[in-house]
């Protein structure tokens, strides 16, 4: 297990997993790699940030590693320039994981990283640990992909297909995190999560959020308030309509009040953008990378700030951000 100390030097940290880097027209990180390069050289390699990979970096189960790399010559160059500086971790997630007999990859591999900060110890690693479908049947799962969705072109969108399998993975890191009072931050199920909520599970406590504040209002920011629960209705029906109804009635951590020790760094292969996280020693943020007039639409007509890359059309918006000593203080409260 590789260690980092936000306390030092107020260290920054980037987070990000599931890039699924390929080769040829069937690559799923192919229509973000140009803004996943930019990101990282342009904004978080000269302000300083750490970058933790957070497994399935290369998809080994569809390719060979030497296709991969001379596919991404000029990204493994952004990851050396982060390594040079020793401001490079990489853990191993299901899809990557025989770069462990790889004699001559250039990185240093581990199964997980411990973040110490001045509050609690943040864990991170990829997830898939939690299921025994990934661990101990890894190679069936290797054949299925390579055997037969590669050939059909279908996406590699692993645990995400299934709301159930995904809920199993959450579940076990959210159990893991309360057992041993720290925070969590997986990937695998290319579902981002902050503070243990998911967007549904989010969209639900932020219109109870509004309905309370609307009495109070008045004027222009009523009628805000308004327009703003009317769109999360709508997000909240898409998501109904996009999953199964059962998956989404299941109450994810059994909790009125989920302990806000689970994260999920999301997935850099999703269709309009690259979700990431980041954090140093006072807090923690979920931000949501993408192209101008190409993100997705509640960015648009949310409240967010959305900050532009100079010299391009890559934009990133912070779509929650919260204190560690706040998240602390509900684990402590909330986790007993």
């Amino acid at each position: 297990m590789a260690a980092l100390d936000l306390r030092r030097n107020g260290a920054k940290v980037l987070v990000i997993s599931d890039l699924h880097m390929g080769f040829g027209k069937r690559d799923d990180l192919s229509p973000n790699g140009r803004l996943l390069a930019s990101m990282l050289e342009q904004y978080y390699y000269p302000g300083g940030w750490y970058l933790i990979l957070n497994g399935d970096v290369e998809e080994l189960q569809r390719y060979s590693l030497h296709s991969i790399q001379k596919q991404w010559a000029g990204l493994y160059a952004i990851f050396d320039k982060f390594a040079a500086d020793q401001r490079f971790l990489k853990t191993l997630g299901n899809h990557d994981e025989d770069l462990v007999f790889e004699k001559t990859y250039p990185y240093p591999l581990y199964r997980a990283v411990r973040i110490e900060s001045s509050q609690l110890p943040l864990y991170v690693y990829h997830g898939h640990q939690s299921s025994k479908l990934y661990t101990d049947f890894n190679s069936l799962s290797r054949s299925l992909v390579r055997y037969i969705l590669k050939p059909f072109g279908i996406r590699n969108i692993s645990s995400a297909r299934s709301p159930h399998r995904r809920f199993f993975v959450e579940k076990q890191a959210y159990a893991f995190s309360i057992a041993n009072n720290c925070i969590s931050i997986i990937g695998h199920t290319h579902r981002a999560l902050f503070e243990s909520l998911g967007r549904y599970d989010f969209i639900k406590f932020e219109i109870e959020r509004l309905c309370r504040d609307y009495p109070a209002s008045k004027g222009r920011e009523k009628e805000r308030i308004a327009g703003e629960v009317a769109a999360l209705r709508r997000d909240l029906g898409k998501l109904k309509r996009s999953e199964r109804r059962d998956g989404l009635r299941q109450s994810l951590y059994g909790d009125e009040l989920p302990v806000p020790c689970l994260f999920n760094s999301g997935s850099a292969i999703s269709k309009k953008g690259i979700n990431a996280l980041e954090l140093d020693d006072f807090s923690i943020a979920l931000v949501y990378w993408f192209t101008g007039g190409e993100g997705k639409q509640f960015i648009s007509r949310g409240n967010y700030a959305v900050e532009k890359l100079r010299g391009t059309r890559c934009r990133r918006a912070v779509l929650n951000q919260d204190r560690l000593d706040y998240i602390k203080a509900r684990i402590e409260l909330l986790g007993s």
